[in-house]
């Protein structure tokens, strides 16, 4: 069994008091939530901060709930359990749900929350393993080394996204609000996300996720998701699909694919546009998955075969339109 680190811990009450401690110790302390991820990376020596700020006491950052406007506001403390099983978000974010669903296993969905499975660190087979394992192979561009093990001659860091709610999240518009000692933000999801495995995200370190904000959604628009997986439970994705599709009499007004899985960040099928004005049919299907194919290229950074998983990734947008209810020849 490995040893945690030592560490100072602090469990602060309010936000502000959280993000007081993160401005006091810049660059060495980082924010817990459930810690189902934080935790085994600190007994692996991924991290070095000598301070961890647990969250679990901010009751303000918990909870779905519906905003004047229409949008939905969804805590980050929320849990991924309450997120998948939440009557709102089950009714007008199904996709969310089933994604949320499909993270590991029931005691971890109990624990984990939705910020910290958006803020979940990238993972990789040459980055995800002991202190001594990594030091044997001289280490990664991700922790301490110079070198790329998955791309040969590679300068960036190719460690995968992991998080199954941010595609889902990604494909219905959703916005985040990160709140720091000195103010807040809001971004788009798509911008939280950069091509960056050691760090794949614009989040400063003494800044909080607050919460997730999905804009008010068409009546009609159908939302699903689909994961693979090499056992149907605890694995983190092989790749993950999130759609949205609205297509009112028929005809596709707006049609978002997003995969992940497969880089540093999710990726949004590009070129999808083309399909808008036509009817949604097996044509449409076909040209979603193959557009798809055509853009997304797994690499060897998790241990599954990443030809195989190219070759499967048409099956898995049908599997994620068949989620949403969006089949061709029923009506979306």
């Amino acid at each position: 069994m490995l040893p945690l680190p030592p560490f100072e811990y602090h469990a602060p009450r309010t936000l502000p008091e959280a993000l007081r401690i993160l401005r006091d110790h810049p660059g060495d302390a980082m924010p817990m939530a459930g810690g189902t991820d934080l935790l085994p990376n600190l007994k692996h020596g991924l991290y070095g901060a000598r301070h961890v700020v647990g969250l679990r006491g901010l009751e303000e950052l918990r909870g779905v709930r519906e905003r004047p406007d229409g949008s939905l506001a969804l805590g980050a403390l929320t849990s991924i359990a309450e997120i998948s099983r939440h009557p709102l978000v089950r009714a007008r974010l199904p996709s969310l749900a089933a994604a949320a669903s499909q993270v590991a296993g029931p005691q971890l969905r109990e624990m984990g929350t939705l910020g910290g499975n958006l803020c979940l660190d990238t993972r990789c087979v040459y980055i995800n393993q002991t202190h001594f394992w990594r030091q044997a192979l001289g280490y990664c561009l991700k922790k301490d080394g110079t070198v790329c093990h998955v791309v040969q001659g590679g300068q960036r860091c190719v460690a995968a996204a992991s998080n199954d709610t941010a595609p889902a999240l990604w494909s219905l518009g959703a916005r985040v609000r990160l709140a720091s000692a000195a103010g807040e933000r809001e971004l788009p999801l798509r911008e939280l996300y950069v091509a960056d495995g050691v760090r794949n995200s614009v989040r400063r370190e003494d800044e909080i996720l607050v919460e997730a904000i999905v804009p008010p959604l068409p009546e009609g628009l159908r939302a699903g998701f689909s994961k693979l997986r090499m056992r149907a439970a605890i694995d983190f994705p092989a790749l993950s699909v999130a759609v949205a599709l609205f297509a009112p009499a028929g005809k596709v007004e707006r049609l978002s694919l997003v995969v992940s899985a497969l880089a540093a960040r999710p990726h949004e099928v590009r070129g999808l546009e083309r399909l808008t004005g036509r009817p949604w049919g097996p044509e449409l299907l076909r040209e979603a998955g193959e557009l798809a194919q055509r853009q997304c290229h797994p690499l060897t950074n998790i241990n599954v075969d990443p030809e195989w998983r190219r070759a499967v990734l048409p099956a898995y947008v049908r599997k994620a339109f068949e989620s949403a209810g969006a089949l061709p020849g029923k009506s979306p």
